[in-house]
């Protein structure tokens, strides 16, 4: 077969137990390589899809069918708010500022696609104006968490000559700490106007958007001499979508329902790990952080 079944459990769960392993080769699937005992299986042979799809909704575990051909990718694309952090930084300056429900409500309407995502950014920055430049550093220190599995990706990737760029809606005030925590090679993002030690209000145009984020990747594909099919893009918001659409391989990382519903490979137990498992690797080639 041209493609592969990738199984993938939270890491540690050992969700893939033996029973679904009979169950699934009582079904047809054959021919499996363990990825992580317990927590990450391959099938090479699974003619009756359905059936073991069928099976595994009722275990914690992520299926998706992976091509084979050109598999492990040259290039990591990433979304950074909800993708490799936990917060949505927006949002946690909003809380600051003391207009934290209506900027998060307003976060959560762009990211499902119901808003315009540059105009509801504006909106959201407009919140904000007056608040202290030094809150982003308080905010960088005590609040901005890194999503499981994130560094490992990033090792294990670049130490198998990969290139990885940060591409986030957000802002180049977040970006450019988190890139230098994770080990990305650049990153991009918004940049929030100062004046006088306070936010104006106001951010930089152009607005980095939705196309913005698919010019980003053709642009670092061209630059590097691959293409975007050599590239692997995660991303948990409806500003995703065409970015993880023109990558070779896009994952939606426990994203938004109407996200989950636009792209093919879903990643709803597992952390960024998975995102090497989908390539191929097995858990001793990882490189930790």
């Amino acid at each position: 077969m041209t493609s592969v079944l990738v199984l993938i459990a939270k890491p540690g769960s050992n969700a893939i137990k033996e029973n679904v392993v009979t169950a699934l080769q009582q079904a047809g699937a054959n021919d499996m390589r363990w990825l992580a005992k317990g927590d990450a299986l391959e099938i090479a042979q699974f003619p009756n899809m359905q059936n073991q799809i069928a099976i595994l909704r009722e275990h914690e575990i992520d299926a998706n069918v992976i091509a084979k051909t050109n598999r492990r990718k040259k290039l990591l694309i990433a979304d950074m708010d909800s993708t490799m952090i936990h917060q949505e930084c927006i949002d946690e300056l909003g809380i600051v500022a003391g207009v934290g429900k209506k900027i998060s409500d307003i976060t959560q309407r762009a990211m499902r696609g119901e808003l315009d995502f540059e105009g509801a950014l504006t909106e959201r920055v407009g919140l904000l104006q007056g608040l202290s430049e030094k809150v982003i550093a308080d905010l960088l220190q005590k609040k901005i968490t890194y999503m499981e599995g994130g560094k490992t990706l990033l090792a294990t990737m670049r130490a198998n000559g990969a290139y990885a760029a940060l591409v986030s809606g957000g802002f180049t005030a977040f970006t450019s700490h988190v890139a230098d925590k994770l080990g990305f090679d650049e990153h991009h993002a918004n940049t929030l106007m100062i004046e006088n030690g306070k936010l104006s209000g106001r951010v930089q145009l152009p607005i980095l958007g939705k196309d913005a984020k698919v010019a980003q990747l053709n642009r670092i594909s061209t630059a590097r001499g691959i293409t975007a099919a050599d590239a692997i893009a995660v991303g948990d918001g409806a500003n995703d979508v065409p970015m993880l659409k023109a990558a070779g391989l896009g994952v939606a990382l426990h994203a938004k329902p109407n996200v989950q519903v636009a792209v093919d490979v879903k990643i709803n137990h597992g952390d960024l790990t998975a995102l090497l498992y989908l390539q191929g690797y097995s858990r001793d080639e990882f490189v930790e952080h």
